[in-house]
């Protein structure tokens, strides 16, 4: 118990100097869990996150309660291991996929023993350092292009076990790096030197770019995401056998808005 102890010691004391700061002196007459929740809320939204990062600012509702589900499919399925690297893409740009690749990674990062490495592998339409609120200064580009190391690149964030490596400023040849031995080297490394972290991979478009294909082959699940009424039934299916069947995790259906909305009825239901 004396850690225990010390531990909410410890966040007692950081949330008065928090206090003190003027970051929750609005909510400083909230007692007990609404307190912590809205305490939780207000601090990260003053940290810039997009609202899009409903995971960690929303997560009692029903969205964010969806990337619950995917995480613990991803965890637990009985027919193989757990997948240390997954890469999350979709058939074509505005889908979802840094939507979900970003939210899925906040969930995964609020289990008990989970952490998360959050990689934006997209060099052409960097979005991931937009969610978290950073500047895209330099990152994966700066890696591969070998100008910085690892541990220069890393950016820890005010979420806790969640940290990025952002994709820096946007190269002149982005296929030639994302195919290149130092990619597949990179990603062997985070796997090996991180035993008890998810490196999670938001990737480009795998029908607009060539680099995705590759990029599947030294992952070990893909979650594809697609936005109700938009891909093609027939661009899916080629999707799927580009990538290969064997490592797909599951596809993500966003914004369909039927059953979601039957389901928010009953969540909101059930939790009254």
């Amino acid at each position: 118990m004396g850690k225990i102890s010390d531990a909410i010691d410890k966040h007692k004391m950081e949330k008065q100097a928090l206090k003190s700061e003027g970051l929750i002196s609005k909510l400083q007459h909230k007692e007990g869990d609404d307190f912590e929740l809205d305490f939780t809320r207000d601090y990260l939204k003053d940290r810039n996150l997009s609202d899009k990062l409903v995971a960690a600012l929303t997560p009692d509702l029903v969205t964010a309660e969806m990337f619950k589900i995917i995480r613990e499919m991803i965890i637990h399925d009985q027919n193989r291991p757990a997948p240390k690297a997954i890469m999350v893409t979709s058939a074509l740009p505005g889908e979802g996929k840094t939507f979900v690749a970003c939210n899925l990674a906040v969930s995964l990062a609020m289990g008990l023993n989970e952490k998360v490495l959050l990689v934006d592998s997209d060099l052409r339409r960097p979005s991931v350092h937009k969610m978290f609120g950073y500047a895209n200064e330099y990152g994966l580009s700066d890696l591969l292009q070998g100008r910085k190391h690892i541990p220069e690149l890393l950016i820890k964030t005010n979420i806790e076990k969640v940290t990025l490596l952002l994709s820096g400023d946007p190269p002149s040849n982005p296929v030639e790096l994302l195919t290149s031995k130092k990619m597949e080297h990179f990603i062997k490394e985070a796997k090996d030197r991180y035993q008890d972290r998810f490196i999670i991979i938001d990737a480009t478009p795998s029908r607009m770019t060539a680099e995705t294909n590759v990029i599947a082959n030294h992952v070990d699940g893909i979650l594809l995401v697609v936005m109700n009424g938009r891909t093609p039934q027939a661009m899916l299916q080629q999707m799927v056998e580009n990538i290969g069947r064997k490592k797909i995790l599951g596809i993500v259906f966003n914004d369909y808005t039927q059953p979601f909305k039957y389901y928010k009825k009953y969540y909101q239901k059930y939790y009254r």
